[in-house]
């Protein structure tokens, strides 16, 4: 197994360039089921769940082409739908969460699609309830214990989301639009993502309104087109790296980032104390020695948490938290939708960090305003963003810390330890 030795308390400078955002990749590959004409797909990051899904197609019966290092070309012509009922398929779909979003495109086309349990990120219950609902709603019958969804034909419904999930919004966007008649989508998740997606689909022949609100309306059709389209980068990559400079002390400029698709990200850093200059479609961090949180109003402790879009992404508290610990002042971290994800704390609390986990939800704060380094230690990265952010926090400790299970980190971001070495952090992977 793989880990990071990560020498801490070195200073960046440079600039940075995100990769292709992983989630609307994962959506945006399933979609070219729904048609047998070519689709192109650019900035597609090279990392693990993507390369993963990709892989699945091809063994789908998908032709991929590879014309650039970020380019491919899809045509799914023929789908061996018996491979669906494999082993193989299983078991590939168990260690990617991204191929439950595969149903929809394949039982919207052929009238079936099969539900492995999803793997991913441990990081607690996450339903897929909002999928088996909608899919029922179209017509489709389930089998929730073969995890098989079967429809003659879907037909379009009026339906009410029992919540906004990014997945299951898509999911059923891509089983409706080849639906029969008229289907409304209420309480839609919103996300650029998902936005990318719905404009993907129209570019294909798609009868898709209400992008951008979480009111679609859908009107199906009899097939769809090929099609062109480029991912944005991902945010989650830009809010890892502002946090990165912060809490290293460090001057970075991050290039090319889409900031009208950033949302409240900018904003939230800015209640940290973290200044933020934007130059074009470039965010500059200015170096700076201290940041202080902000207080309400009121002068209550700052509270920052997650919320569907356009609130702030839940896949960046774990940066903000390990921000924090680093600032001046004190803040409330509160992660609304997983049970599970601040329970890496634990590890920053042995490194001297003063955080009060109250619950499995929220996390109290007070942060060192850099008088108090953290201390280097050995740990294990959980999930794809805690382990970015114990990687944030072993880049400013005292010492050599050592982050086990980066194969976690590997799904989410590509060459991370050769992307930052180049602005001059000391990062080694190693085998152990």
């Amino acid at each position: 197994m793989a880990v990071f030795k990560v020498e801490g308390g070195h200073r960046l400078h440079g600039s940075i360039t995100p990769q292709g955002a992983k989630n609307e990749a994962l959506q945006i590959l399933c979609a070219v089921l729904l048609t047998e004409e070519r689709v192109t797909v650019r900035n597609v990051p090279r990392i693990l769940d993507v390369l993963q899904l990709i892989e699945l197609l091809r063994r789908m019966g998908v032709e991929v082409e590879q014309s650039a290092e970020d380019t491919y070309t899809f045509c799914a012509r023929r789908i061996d739908v018996d491979y669906l009922r494999s082993e193989d398929y299983r078991r590939r779909c168990t260690k990617l969460r991204g191929a439950v979003m595969l149903v929809g495109p394949l039982l919207a086309r052929f009238g079936v699609g099969y539900m492995a349990k999803p793997g991913g990120d441990k990081i607690g219950r996450r339903r897929l309830d909002t999928h088996f609902l909608g899919f029922r709603k179209l017509g489709a019958t389930c089998d929730f214990e073969q995890g098989e969804i079967r429809a003659d034909r879907l037909k379009g419904t009026y339906m009410l989301l029992d919540e906004a999930s990014v997945t299951g919004t898509a999911n059923i966007v891509m089983a409706a639009v080849l639906a029969e008649g008229h289907t409304t989508i209420y309480n839609a998740a919103c996300e650029p993502y998902l936005q990318q997606l719905c404009k993907m689909l129209n570019r294909m022949g798609a009868r898709i309104s209400g992008v951008a609100s979480n009111l679609l309306e859908i009107d199906g059709v009899e097939a769809l087109g090929g099609t062109e389209h480029t991912l944005l980068p991902d945010m989650l990559e830009v809010g890892s790296f502002i946090g990165m400079a912060a809490i290293t002390r460090s001057e970075l400029t991050i290039k090319n980032v889409s900031y009208e698709n950033l949302g409240v990200i900018p904003a939230q850093f800015a209640r940290l104390g973290i200044r933020l200059e934007q130059q074009g479609d470039d965010i500059r961090i200015p170096q700076q020695d201290h940041y202080a949180i902000e207080s309400f109003l009121d002068g209550s402790i700052m509270t920052i948490a997650d919320a569907p879009w356009p609130g702030l992404t839940p896949d960046l508290l774990s940066v903000f938290l390990v921000v924090a610990t680093q600032a001046q002042g004190t803040v409330l971290i509160h992660q609304k939708m997983f049970e599970s994800r601040l329970f890496f704390v634990d590890k920053l609390i042995d490194m001297g960090a003063q955080i009060i986990l109250c619950d499995p939800h929220r996390a109290t704060v007070i942060g060192h305003n850099h008088q108090l380094p953290l201390r280097a230690t050995r740990m294990s990265s959980p999930d794809i963003r805690a382990g970015v952010a114990l990687l944030l926090a072993a880049m400013s400790a005292e010492g050599v810390s050592t982050i086990q299970n980066i194969e976690q980190i590997d799904r989410g971001y590509r060459d991370i330890d050769g992307r930052l070495n180049a602005l001059g952090a000391r990062i080694t992977r190693l085998d152990e």
